[in-house]
């Protein structure tokens, strides 16, 4: 029976997520990613290298899969925190993502592989904050994107600071969303509220000024 190369690159990658999340990179055993998905694990250096570069497939991986279920979309402040909750849901439903990010910055520092493709991902969010809260500066875009991400990766990378800080009430996730998806919303709100005040002291008017940015 032939053998089934994709298949058994999505039990690796799945049993990576796993080690990697929970362990790190330092700390991840090869033999243990292999025996959890039940193959050889000469097969992942054949089909992904050396483990460094199975790390980097697996955060690859997952940073295309929470883009694609968490866009940023619809219009205005209200929008900007909408996607404040709903990243924050997909974290508390699956924290792969943060705690790679998390071991990657412990591990590697400000050095990351494949740069320029990470790059055009964090680039492609700042323009869908940009198309959701018009006229808001790229830069302030930008601090939005790594404010909201930072406080929703911190519910699943510090929950010892979170308990001590704030107990382990039944609904405490539920206020901590509540609270994230409230300051994304007011963020989003005086940025947009300080691009009206710059253009009416400017004299321009806001169709005006949209108008201007599409020449």
């Amino acid at each position: 029976m032939a053998w089934n190369t994709e298949r058994t690159k999505a039990l690796l990658l799945a049993a990576a997520t796993e080690e990697f999340s929970a362990n790190g990179l330092a700390g991840a055993r090869v033999d243990r990613i292999a025996a959890a998905a039940g193959v050889n694990k000469e097969r992942i250096y054949q089909y992904f290298g050396k483990k460094d570069e199975l790390f980097d497939a697996v955060l690859a991986a997952e940073l295309v899969r929470v883009m694609t279920d968490v866009p940023i979309e619809g219009h205005g402040a209200e929008a900007f925190g909408d996607y404040a909750g709903r990243l924050f849901d997909r974290h508390t439903t699956d924290g792969a993502l943060p705690r790679l990010l998390f071991w990657e910055g412990l591990e590697r520092g400000r050095n990351t592989v494949d740069r320029a493709t990470r790059a055009d991902h964090c680039a492609t969010k700042v323009d869908q904050v940009i198309k959701v809260l018009p006229g808001v500066d790229r830069t302030d875009a930008a601090d939005l994107v790594i404010t909201v991400v930072t406080l929703c990766d911190g519910w699943t990378v510090l929950p010892q600071l979170d308990a001590l800080l704030a107990g382990d009430a039944p609904d405490r996730a539920d206020r901590r969303r509540a609270f994230i998806v409230r300051t994304a919303t007011l963020m989003a709100e005086t940025l947009m509220a300080e691009r009206l005040l710059g253009e009416s002291q400017r004299g321009e008017s806001p169709l005006g000024a949209a108008s201007a940015a599409q020449a």
